[in-house]
């Protein structure tokens, strides 16, 4: 998709199936990669720091992001540091508060300005937007990770937030947003639209990038073709 210059944003492939990371980086299309303890999990991996390291080894050039665990500051504060070692092009991933609600700002603040490159997450309002926004070092490198998709599963269209939220970090250069928990394709093009730097896609929506653009009325012929092609396998009859 980037040969064909359609879209200016970055697709960035969110998972942690090592394997499955390793392919989309070979195909030359996402400009980055993100994980967190939920997809590890579904990923099966047992040693966090090891499938870490493996996977920098693999994908050596691009941007990847590691989530802290810990729920108390200063545990996040000494993990977020030995993230950091881990390579140049490291994220280290940031819950906007821990499991009881704090934010976790003034953490934020305090590596940002130490150098560390941060990907604030889990933010799903303008007011966590703003207030890590202003936290964040104008020059360090950041990323401010806001669930649209969740705030679209709330039934509220998250493309005015995420305009907004664009406007309002459009003062930090060096701070870019990303479109997070993205559930379709259409989410591309409407991150796209509301001026979003990255967008977090999994790899089975990375596959339907080709359907960009596609001819209805193809598409319309294929789902017939394909309803027929079942029909006629499985054997039924009226």
């Amino acid at each position: 998709m980037n040969k064909e210059k359609k879209f200016n944003i970055k697709l960035f492939a969110d998972g942690a199936d090592l394997a499955g990371m390793i392919e989309e980086y070979k195909k030359g299309i996402v400009s980055g990669f993100t994980t967190n303890p939920t997809l590890m999990k579904k990923a099966g991996v047992h040693n966090y720091e090891e499938f870490a390291k493996n996977a920098l080894i693999a994908i050596p050039d691009l941007p990847i992001s590691f989530e802290v665990f810990s729920d108390d500051f200063e545990g996040m504060e000494k993990e977020a540091r030995k993230i950091a070692t881990w390579g140049e092009h490291v994220y280290i991933k940031i819950p906007v508060t821990n499991t009881k609600g704090d934010s976790t700002v003034s953490l934020v603040k305090k590596l940002s300005h130490d150098g560390l490159k941060l990907n604030v997450t889990a933010i799903l309002s303008l007011d966590q937007v703003k207030k890590v926004g202003e936290a964040l070092s104008p020059d360090t490198p950041s990323i401010v990770s806001v669930f649209a998709g969740r705030i679209a599963d709330t039934g509220v269209d998250p493309m005015p937030i995420m305009s907004e939220a664009k406007a309002f970090l459009n003062s930090k250069p060096k701070t870019e947003l990303l479109w997070a928990s993205t559930r379709e394709l259409l989410n591309l093009v409407q991150a796209e639209s509301c001026g979003c730097d990255i967008i977090t896609i999994t790899n089975d929506i990375l596959k339907k990038i080709p359907q960009l653009g596609k001819d209805l009325n193809q598409l319309s012929l294929e789902t017939v073709q394909m309803f027929y092609d079942d029909a006629l396998s499985s054997g039924f009859r009226i």
